[in-house]
C-alpha cells in the first residue's frame, strides 16, 4: 500500500513539474515577449540604437528571403487585450503548422491569429492574414507537451513570391530517418543571449544551427521521464539554443542528396529543457505526424 502511495506521489510530482513546461505559456512568455518585440520594433522604426533581447540564443540575423516559409504569429487571446507571440511554418499557400500550445496553453485560448509572412519583423511589414480556423491534434495534452501540433487554415491563399513560399515536408524515405547527429537550423524571435547584447538591429528574425541529439539525452536533461517517441531533441552545446518567442517555429535540415540542396521541415518548437535558454530544445517530430498534417493539407 505504501509503495502505491509513493508511486502516486511521484506521479503527481511529475505532473506538476511537467505542467510547467507549457501551461501558462502566454501569460509567462508569449505576452511579455510580444510586448518587448513591439517596443523593440517601434524603436527600430525610430532609428534608435537599443539593447536587443529575447531572440534566438547565439543566432545570426536572418536575411529576409532565406526563410520564406517562416511565419510570425500575433495571437489575440480570450480574456486579455494583450497579444501573445509564436512562430509557424507555411506548408501550402493556405495552410501552416505550429505548436498546439500557441492556441491553448491550458489557461489561455487563442481568439484569432494574425499570420505575418515575408517580414523579419513581427508588428511591421510583410503580408498579414487573419485566421480564426485552427485545428489542434485531437490527442494534444498540454500538461505533458504531448502531440503539441496544430494546423492553421488561412481564409485566402498567401501570395507566393521569392520571400513567401512553403517549405516541403519529409518524403517517404526521409520519414524513416531519426536525423540523429544531423545539423539542423531553426528560425524565430528568441533570445540572443541569457543577458543582453547591444547590436545595430536590421531585423528581429534570427536563425541558429543546432545538432539533433538522441532523445534519451533530452529525457535525462529534462529529468521528467516523459513520453518522447514523438519528440526530436537538439542540444544546447556551445551556448546556443532557443528561448522565448520561438514556440511553434520550424526546425529544418538540408537534403544533401538533392542537386539543389533543398530544405525540409523536421521539427516544431515545443519546449526547452534545462534552467537556461541554452539548455536545449524539444521539438514535435514532424515525421510522427505526417498523417495529421496530410489530412489538413488535403482537406
Amino acid at each position: 500500500m505504501k509503495s502505491i502511495i509513493f508511486l502516486c506521489a511521484i506521479f503527481l510530482t511529475l505532473v506538476s513539474v511537467i505542467s510547467e513546461v507549457q501551461t501558462n505559456y502566454h501569460d509567462a512568455i508569449g505576452i511579455p515577449t510580444a510586448n518587448r518585440i513591439k517596443a523593440l520594433e517601434e524603436a527600430i522604426q525610430a532609428n534608435r540604437n537599443i539593447t536587443i533581447e529575447n531572440r534566438i540564443i547565439g543566432g545570426e540575423l536572418a536575411p529576409l528571403n532565406e526563410y520564406p516559409f517562416f511565419a510570425g504569429l500575433i495571437i489575440s487571446l480570450v480574456g486579455t487585450p494583450d497579444p501573445g507571440v509564436c512562430g509557424a511554418s507555411l506548408l501550402s499557400p493556405n495552410r501552416l503548422v505550429t505548436a498546439a500550445h500557441c492556441n491553448f496553453d491550458g489557461i489561455r485560448l487563442a481568439h484569432e491569429f494574425t499570420v505575418v509572412l515575408g517580414s523579419n519583423m513581427l508588428f511591421y511589414g510583410g503580408e498579414r492574414i487573419v485566421s480564426r480556423k485552427v485545428f489542434m491534434h485531437p490527442n494534444y495534452r498540454h500538461q505533458f507537451s504531448i502531440n503539441d501540433i496544430a494546423m492553421i487554415y488561412l481564409p485566402r491563399n498567401a501570395k507566393i513570391t521569392n520571400i513567401v513560399k512553403p517549405i516541403r515536408l519529409p518524403n517517404y524515405l526521409e520519414s524513416w530517418n531519426q536525423f540523429l547527429g544531423f545539423q539542423a537550423r531553426s528560425v524565430g524571435f528568441g533570445v540572443t543571449t541569457d543577458g543582453h547584447t547591444l547590436v545595430n538591429p536590421d531585423s528581429l528574425l534570427k536563425h541558429i544551427t543546432l545538432q539533433v541529439v538522441d532523445n534519451s539525452q533530452c529525457q535525462l536533461k529534462n529529468d521528467l521521464n516523459r513520453p518522447n517517441y514523438d519528440i526530436l531533441c537538439t542540444s544546447g552545446y556551445g551556448g546556443v539554443g532557443l528561448c522565448h518567442g520561438d514556440s511553434g517555429g520550424p526546425l529544418y535540415t538540408i537534403d544533401e542528396t538533392s542537386t539543389d540542396k533543398s530544405i525540409f521541415l523536421i521539427g516544431i518548437n515545443s519546449y526547452k529543457y534545462g534552467q537556461t535558454c541554452t539548455g536545449g530544445t524539444g521539438y514535435t517530430r514532424v515525421t510522427s505526424y505526417m498523417h495529421f498534417i496530410a489530412l489538413h493539407l488535403n482537406n
